[in-house]
């Protein structure tokens, strides 16, 4: 036999011998592994890669069964070895791909899993796996797809139509999320995560009832489940139970120390409670670990706001749109925000509500109206928006309006967004001619009452407030869509058709800025006069020297309106400033407050800092002040209303946006136009010639309720003909222009 001949003969005895060997090998792997024993599994392979290093069937074995083990490290080694020797096999790079998705390495796990389907495009696990996979890359629209695709494939695939759910909540397809959650639970009622995903659309449906029954009957079967009791957290603080949110989220994070959403909530309900500090210690404890928690950036922020430190706030906000561009809370504070930020003109808070606009608002479908009556003299239907039907500073703004409409001229629904009612809603309910719970509806149900109730004028009075229902303006369920009185300052919004202002407050050069048309009333807003009100002689006659007062926000209390006033207080030596609001209860704003002023070189014995107190008693204490100072860039509104009506006159100045206005166009329009400064040396003189003057303030003091009252500003019963003039001037505008 030739030298040639014998090799070739041993290199072939050898190559039977290893295919025999990996034959049996393999065969004793596979049925270790189908016998779920891994250890054995792994071993088997092991020997079998040192006689045979090349064999990809023992490789990639290895790796689906490191996988199996929970050593996805490990795992993601032999696979990468696995499909280096077979690009072509699917199921090395459907296997590789889920044990990246586990690493946390969701890139390179995509690239994995889309070469498998390129290879074997109908796999409905290797789909399901990359639907997962683009959920955690935060691809709602590319997951859905995905999810989609393998349900057509597998359509009792439970996995897929509750991951088809997780990807609908993260596009806010909210009724798409709870259809798909139901049918995972048609397969298997018991489906936890089906069931959480079920809450969680119902929660943002606001269909609070549905959503709770769904949460306890997840937590029957995982009664410890931390994020789970965070989630009921959320419910009950929305739908106002705030000491079952408390508790709720007080149990998750005992269980779960670095839950992130049980420190939000608690975030958020310290806020509610007023705790300032334990909402930044919250915040600030998501933060430490999540550096880019958005939710924490933007609860930050709001504490901040709280604070008084608003440039802090908006930079919050900003950080948190870094994160995610359409964070619609961050948004949404952000305009809150910046009415109060010093140098923020009419310019830029226009921006900000345009761009809600575009990130949000221009998202939602507009509504096909049904034809209706173009009758330009019938009754109108108008439509009221809020959250504050109830004791809130907004409610007294628009309930003297409400209750003075002439209703063989207007029909009166009330759409009430909130679940915290009180003695003061009755006062609404008694006018409404419709009163609509819409808390429990979600916006595109409640945009389907509006529609069904022929509403010809739909008016939002929460603006960007809390409780806004803003996405329901933008989808326009009503032919005439106007913002009023809540939150004077516009929306932004393409489908919001008119704005309620003044000549003072939205000057004509600035109102191309407006999305709205700006209609001009008597004042920007108006109260009832305070009825059995008797005012008290100035307290300087007594005190021997004048006594200013600020009874506003303290996220009002700009550090501008601070040097001002510490200005104002060292050219009047002897006067003290008394500053009231419920929020000086917290040691901490109301020692924040303190020190703002000492730094500006106030003693703090000049300073009088007064909490919170029951209206009658709120009211009563303007006796211990002489005159209000009016805090900006955000002026104050019923504050300045009531400081009239109780004899205090208001000092104010003119700034560049609707917010630091507002005061102005209140005191010019009820007859106080020379309590209106241009600018800082402005607003001192006012106050200094005034608080020299004690028998004009005596005067004033007596006359000033009436006065007010018989003004443009507080004629209440002139003010309602003039809205409702408006009213049917919009209407008629639009029967015209429809008719034609």
């Amino acid at each position: 036999m030739s030298t040639v001949g014998s090799r070739a003969f041993q290199k072939a005895r050898q190559e039977k011998k290893q295919k025999k060997l990996v034959e049996t090998q393999l065969t004793a792997a596979f049925i270790a592994f189908r016998a779920g024993r891994q250890a054995d599994t792994q071993a088997i392979c092991a020997k079998l890669l040192q006689e045979v290093p090349g064999c990809f069937e023992a490789v990639h074995l290895l790796g689906v069964s490191l996988v199996s083990s929970a050593r996805f490290a490990e795992a993601t080694t032999f696979l990468a070895q696995a499909v280096a020797l077979e690009p072509n096999s699917a199921d090395a790079q459907s296997n590789l791909g889920w044990a990246l998705v586990n690493c946390e390495r969701f890139e390179e796990a995509r690239a994995a899993l889309e070469r498998s389907l390129a290879l074997r495009p109908n796999a409905p696990i290797t789909l399901r796996n990359l639907t997962i996979t683009l959920l955690r890359l935060k691809q709602g629209e590319a997951a859905l797809a995905s999810a989609t695709r393998a349900l057509e494939l597998k359509p009792d695939d439970v996995d897929s139509w509750c991951n088809r759910s997780v990807a609908e909540l993260m596009l806010r397809r909210w009724d798409g999320a709870a259809a798909s959650a139901e049918q995972a639970l048609v397969f298997n009622p018991t489906h936890f995560e089906a069931l959480v995903n079920k809450g969680l659309a119902h929660l943002e449906l606001h269909h609070f009832e549905q959503a709770e029954a769904t949460f306890n009957t997840a937590l029957a079967a995982r009664p410890m489940h931390a994020e789970l009791l965070a989630h009921r957290g959320r419910l009950y603080m929305i739908s106002g139970r705030t000491a079952d949110a408390e508790a709720d989220y007080d149990r998750a994070v005992a269980l779960d120390p670095n839950l992130q959403v049980g420190w939000q909530g608690k975030a958020q309900i310290s806020l509610l409670n007023g705790n300032i500090a334990q909402a930044i210690a919250a915040c600030k404890r998501v933060l430490d670990t999540n550096p880019k928690a958005q939710v924490a950036l933007t609860l930050l922020g709001a504490c901040r706001g709280k604070l008084g430190d608003v440039a802090g706030a908006v930079a919050q906000f900003d950080q948190a749109l870094e994160v995610q561009p359409d964070y619609d809370e961050a948004i949404t504070k952000k305009i809150f925000y910046l009415d109060f930020l010093p140098g923020a003109d009419f310019a830029v808070q226009q921006a900000a509500r345009h761009y809600w606009w575009v990130a949000i608002g221009s998202k939602f479908p507009r509504r096909t109206l049904a034809p209706r009556s173009l009758d330009p003299i019938r009754r109108i239907v108008v439509g009221y928006v809020s959250a504050d039907f109830r004791t809130h500073s907004a409610a007294f703004a628009f309930l003297p309006v409400l209750r003075g409409h002439d209703k063989t001229q207007v029909q009166v629904n009330c759409y009430s967004t909130s679940p915290r009612h009180d003695a003061f809603t009755e006062n609404f309910k008694s006018i409404a001619d419709v009163w609509v719970e819409a808390a429990n509806l979600s916006d595109d149900e409640l945009a389907d009452r509006i529609q069904a109730d022929g509403v010809d004028i739909l008016v939002d009075l929460s603006g960007y407030t809390t409780g806004t229902r803003m996405p329901v303006f933008a989808r326009k369920p009503a032919p005439i869509q106007v913002t009023a009185w809540g939150s004077g300052t516009g929306t932004g919004l393409a489908t919001m058709d008119y704005f309620f202002a003044d000549p003072v407050t939205v000057p004509a050069s600035v109102r191309p800025l407006f999305a709205e048309r700006v209609h001009d009333l008597p004042s920007v807003i108006t109260i009832d006069p305070l009825l059995g009100v008797t005012p008290s002689p100035p307290p300087m006659l007594q005190n021997g020297h004048v006594t200013f007062g600020v009874y506003n926000r303290i996220d009002k209390i700009s550090d501008e309106a601070i040097v001002l006033w510490a200005r104002l207080l060292a050219e009047v030596p002897d006067a003290k400033l008394v500053i009231k609001h419920l929020a000086l209860n917290d040691p901490l704003v109301r020692d924040g407050l303190i020190g703002r002023f000492v730094s500006r070189g106030v003693p703090e014995a000049r300073l009088v800092c007064l909490g919170a107190s029951e209206r009658s008693e709120h009211l009563k204490s303007y006796e211990r002040i002489d005159i209000s100072l009016d805090p900006f860039p955000q002026n104050g509104g019923i504050s300045t209303f009531e400081s009239l009506y109780m004899g205090v006159p208001v000092v104010a100045k003119l700034g560049a946006g609707a917010a630091s206005r507002a005061a102005g166009g209140i005191l010019t329009a009820a007859g106080l136009a020379d309590w209106v400064g241009d600018d800082d040396d402005g607003y001192i003189r006012i106050a200094k010639t005034f608080a020299a003057q004690p028998e004009l303030l005596s005067k004033l003091r007596a006359e000033l309720p009436g006065m007010v009252a018989r003004s443009p500003a507080g004629d209440v019963a002139n003010y309602t003909r003039c809205v409702e003039s408006a009213y049917r001037q919009f209407w008629q505008t639009y029967c015209a222009k429809t008719g034609a």
